[in-house]
Parts: C-alpha cells; sequence; structure tokens
C-alpha cells in the first residue's frame, strides 16, 4: 500500500476522525462486541459509517441496536454484474488516484473487488479518512483493498475463526497484518500464535480484548440461586453443547437435583434435540431458540451459574473469548468454561470461575456439581470475576485503545503524504 500519496482524504491537523466500519453482516445476534464497540466510540463523538457486504440474516438482536447512530450503508449482491461493475470502473478511473494501478494488483475476486470499489469511492464523497473491519475474512479483505483504493489507512480485528479455521481459499492474514497500519486481536493467546506463525508480518498486531458497557451489566453478589444451569449460544460445534447434554446425563445418573436451559439457534438444533431424548433428560434440559438480549441478561442473573464448555471443532475452528462469559462473570454469575484458545486469560481455575478441559463430560459434570453445591465458592467467583472484568474488560477504555491506533494511522499517514 502506497502510503506516500497524497489523496483528498488526507487528514487536516486537529480535525476529527471519520471512521468506516466493514462487516460481513451487520446486525448480527452473536457479535455484540461490534454493537458494544461502536457505541463506545459514539459515546466519545467519533463518527461513523457502518459498510455491511451481506443481508441481515437473523431475526433477534441485542438491544443496543437501536442506539447506534451511524448509518448503514448495505452492498448488494447486485455490485459484481458486469453492468454495475462496469460503470462502478469507470467512476473509480475519473474519481480515484492511481487507479489503473491498483486495480491491475488487485488480488480479490470480482464480488470483492466491487464491493471495495463501491467503498472507495464513499470514502471519497464523504471524506472517510480510516476504515476498521471486523474479522480477518471477507471484511478485512474488502477493508483493504477499498483502503488501497481509497489512499487512506486501514485496521482490523481478528478474533478466532478467521485465524485458525481451515478454509478452503487462503485467508492471507499475512498479507493483511503487513499492509494494515494495526491488526488487532482479542486475547494474548491469539497474539502469541499471530506472532508465532507469521513472525514479522504480525509485528504490528497488538492484544485489546472485546469490552462491556458495565452499565447494562449491574453486579449483584450471589447469594441463594435456584438450582439453574444455563448455556447460552449458537448451536454449532465449537460450542460443546453435546458435551454439555451429556455432562448433565452423568448428573442425573447422580440424582443430583437442577434444570438447564439452552439458549441459541443454529445447525445442530434437530441433533442436539434428538441427543436430549436419546440421554433421557428433557425433564432437566429445555432448548429455547434465540432471545432478545434483555431476556438473557435477567435469566443470567438470577442462573446458579453460566457453562460455556467450548471445544475445537475438527476443522480448527474455535471460539476467542465468547460473550456470553463476559457479561455473566459482570453480572456476578458464576461461570463454568474450557481450557481453549484465549479463554483461560478470562476464566481462571479456582479464581474466577472454574476452567475444565475440553471434551470432557465427567470434568465438566464434576464442576457443575461444585458449584452447584458450594454457595461460598460462588460468591468468590462472583466477586473475583467482577473484578477482573472492571479491570480488563470495560468497553469505555479498550475502545479508547482502539481510537487511538486509528489516530496514530491517520496522523501517520498525514505526514507521509506531507513530506
Amino acid at each position: 500500500m502506497n502510503n506516500n500519496t497524497k489523496t483528498e482524504n488526507s487528514q487536516p491537523a486537529g480535525a476529527p476522525l471519520y471512521i468506516g466500519y466493514v462487516l460481513k453482516r451487520y446486525p448480527r445476534f452473536s457479535e455484540t462486541f461490534v454493537v458494544n464497540e461502536i457505541l463506545a466510540h459514539e459515546r466519545e463523538g467519533l463518527k461513523i459509517d457502518i459498510f455491511a457486504l451481506g443481508p441481515v440474516e437473523e431475526t433477534h438482536f441485542q438491544d443496543g441496536i437501536s442506539q447506534v447512530r451511524a448509518p448503514v450503508t448495505r452492498l448488494n449482491n447486485k455490485q459484481h454484474k458486469p453492468e454495475v461493475l462496469w460503470q462502478l470502473v469507470q467512476t473509480a478511473f475519473q474519481e480515484l488516484p492511481d487507479f489503473a494501478q491498483k486495480l491491475a494488483e488487485a488480488g480479490c475476486n470480482v464480488h470483492e473487488l466491487s464491493q471495495s470499489i463501491a467503498i472507495a469511492l464513499e470514502i471519497k464523497a464523504r471524506g472517510i479518512n480510516h476504515l476498521h473491519a471486523h474479522f480477518g475474512t471477507q471484511a478485512t479483505t474488502v477493508a483493504r483493498q477499498a483502503a488501497i483504493f481509497a489512499g487512506i489507512t486501514y485496521t482490523f480485528t481478528a478474533h478466532a475463526k478467521d485465524i485458525y479455521f481451515q478454509y478452503e481459499q487462503p485467508v492471507e492474514l499475512d498479507k493483511k497484518m503487513r499492509d494494515s497500519a494495526a491488526a488487532v486481536t482479542v486475547s494474548d493467546y491469539n497474539l502469541a500464535y499471530l506472532r508465532e506463525q507469521y513472525g514479522e508480518d504480525a509485528a504490528k498486531a497488538v492484544r485489546i480484548y472485546n469490552g462491556m458497557d458495565l452499565r447494562k451489566f449491574p453486579y449483584s453478589e450471589f447469594g441463594s440461586r435456584e438450582r439453574h444451569i444455563l448455556a447460552v449460544g449458537r448451536l454449532v460445534v465449537k460450542k460443546g453443547f453435546d458435551v454439555l447434554l451429556d455432562a448433565l446425563a452423568l448428573l442425573k445418573k447422580q440424582n443430583v437435583p437442577l434444570r438447564c436451559t439452552l439458549v441459541g439457534g443454529g445447525l445442530l438444533e434437530e441433533e442436539l434435540a434428538a441427543q436430549i431424548d436419546a440421554l433421557g433428560i428433557g425433564d432437566m434440559v429445555t432448548m429455547v431458540g434465540p432471545m432478545p438480549q434483555p431476556d438473557i441478561i435477567d435469566m443470567m442473573k438470577h442462573a446458579n451459574m453460566v457453562v460455556a464448555p467450548c471445544v475445537i471443532s475438527e476443522d480448527g475452528d474455535r471460539d476467542g473469548l465468547p460473550t456470553v462469559l463476559l457479561e455473566s462473570m459482570a453480572l456476578g454469575t458464576p461461570v463454568i468454561s474450557t481450557q481453549v484458545a484465549g479463554i483461560p486469560e478470562l476464566v481462571s481455575d479456582g479464581l474466577t470461575g472454574l476452567c475444565v478441559p475440553e471434551r470432557n463430560p465427567q470434568a465438566l459434570a464434576d464442576a457443575m456439581k461444585r458449584l452447584l453445591d458450594d454457595h461460598d465458592l460462588c460468591r468468590t467467583f462472583s466477586r473475583n470475576g467482577r473484578e477482573l472484568i472492571e479491570r480488563e474488560y470495560d468497553e469505555d477504555r479498550n475502545a479508547a485503545q482502539l481510537r487511538r491506533l486509528f489516530e496514530q494511522a491517520v496522523a501517520g499517514h498525514t505526514q507521509g503524504a506531507c513530506s
């Protein structure tokens, strides 16, 4: 990326930042962290536009969606049609500096190319001076190329699947990290992996934890609660809910009284329902499908514990730091999770929760029984968990770190354009 090309989007000294967020889909129920981040930026007066590359596919969203002021530009699937792409290219030749050379060097497919040109033209028209993408796959591919076409900087956040999943087509994280002003990731585990795998290409990678708006999650010290186990997440392999069901079956054999609610929808819904029937635990487990976030929060407040039995799937996919754990710990509800990716940074075994080996139903069953029976331990985890969230996962503090990266990127680019 040529940072010495002077463009009309160079940032005047002292001017406020204008950031474009590039997302594969927006909004998405599972991506609470994106909404939290944008709201934190907007509380500090940052001007943001959102570019959504695909259509909305879900029916339930976080309540915070309604508070986001940033306008959303949706790039539809018609942009890769020959006549639409040709019009975009013709306009780009007229509007974007050095477009012919940059087009010749572009390394994305036709669909991503058309979206990149469309966003680059909007960057120039609106005066956006930096792009940030979430996930190092399609969103960053498009953000990178749009930034190149428009002559501005970009950053991106890599989470988990985009780092570890074995995609058919190369993700090219090395190139994206190398070209970006900074690459953010959400755990020390991820950061160590990127540096080990990519060496000097990951030199600009930094760790910023996903944050919580703590005002939405007021702490309640653990008291006497119903023996209710709550599990929340998409019904996909990496969430490990099949392991949870096996563990619950073990507890039923021991005649341990409890009830469990599984919240979420996904590809494994029928398979998990069949497993519940086969294990004979339908009297203690209820699958309720997706729920609005306020209802989930209310359930968390009253649950004995929240369990996230995450696993690494055969294709390498895994959770980074599940948002449900952050939310539960912020509220003061004890958590149990597994030793996967960056989770032990959050759920420190015996200190902020219980962290068991993945795919181990017996260890998970023992941990759940322990918290069902030991309210003193639950109170300890409740206090320690909230303290950790306040110290490391406050959204306003973490979003401020991200804004500093934006500011440094734009300032460095402006200096290069003026030299």
